[in-house]
């Protein structure tokens, strides 16, 4: 079954196209996951491109993007598979309420334990699709470690045991996208079944092109204002840094505003755009109307 891409620079090309400028890399590493059938664990601070990495590969492929959101709590039937209890519940009302015998267990248990009563969660759904698949496994280390056993299993083999129904097995595998702004350790064991790679936030030249790209009718003073002062804001050690994203929209406000450039005073009146905690917007003011200040 042919892959996704070509070769690394195929991918590469193909992601630019959506407006997702990967660099060689990354690149690589999206083919060879796709290539060696392999998950890929994409590790990084929050708002580096991780989740947005596999909306581009679904969006340059055509394949369906498949989601599993984490969350401290989340558990095997809100990412796998569950039973519609209240339907079942009413098919057995409903055959008591009906005329003749009533059925016995087993012939009821047939009855409701089938696909008319199952709600596939993310990953079965996505082990379950024919068609070309992106499932993305999003905040991985958000999720409980018993979760990750869940993905053990299902990552190893891409097959789902359900007891009722007996074990499906993928036909056409999904490419898998992990991520994990890294606020607990994953285990050693998902890690070896995942191509791994380190997304930090892009160069100052990269994340020009990114905003050019994102915001064509930006002119390049803007674009090279606005990234000179998001990594300044960066290096300040705040509670949220930046994300890339935002970045972007701190362009697209000061082209709604009008303003050609960033200086002390169009910082000022738009920096709730990028910083989002008051301890933050008091540091970015003190320090960043300094330097200007001492410049």
């Amino acid at each position: 079954m042919p892959g996704l891409f070509a070769s690394a620079e195929d991918a590469a090309t193909r992601l630019a196209a959506t407006g997702y400028l990967s660099d060689p890399d990354l690149a690589t590493v999206t083919f060879l996951a796709d290539s060696l059938g392999k998950p890929l664990l994409l590790e990084g601070p929050a708002g580096t491109g991780k989740t947005e990495l596999a909306k581009a590969v679904a969006a340059a492929t055509g394949a369906e993007l498949v989601r599993l959101q984490c969350y401290e709590g989340i558990d095997e039937a809100r990412a796998l598979y569950e039973w519609n209890y209240r339907k079942q519940l009413l098919r057995i009302q409903s055959a008591e309420r009906g005329e003749g015998d009533t059925p016995d267990w087993d012939q009821q248990r047939n009855n409701i334990f089938s696909e008319e009563f199952l709600l596939a969660r993310p990953l079965l759904t996505a082990i379950r699709r024919e068609t070309p698949t992106v499932l993305l496994i999003d905040e991985t280390d958000k999720a409980d470690v018993e979760i990750e056993g869940l993905l053990l299993e299902v990552l190893s083999d891409f097959q789902v045991t359900i007891p009722e129904l007996g074990t499906i097995t993928a036909t056409r595998r999904p490419f898998v996208v992990l991520t994990s702004n890294a606020t607990r350790e994953l285990s050693e064991a998902l890690r070896r079944r995942c191509l791994y790679h380190h997304v930090d936030y892009p160069t100052a030249e990269r994340e020009r092109a990114i905003v050019l790209t994102r915001v064509p009718e930006a002119s390049a003073t803007l674009a090279e204002s606005v990234v000179r002062t998001i990594r300044a804001i960066r290096d300040l050690n705040l509670r949220k840094p930046p994300s890339v994203s935002e970045t972007i929209d701190w362009t697209r406000a000061l082209l709604a505003l009008g303003i050609p450039s960033v200086d002390a005073a169009a910082l000022d009146r738009t920096i709730g755009v990028v910083v989002k905690h008051q301890s933050d917007l008091d540091r970015v003011r003190t320090q960043l109307q300094l330097d200007r200040g001492g410049a």
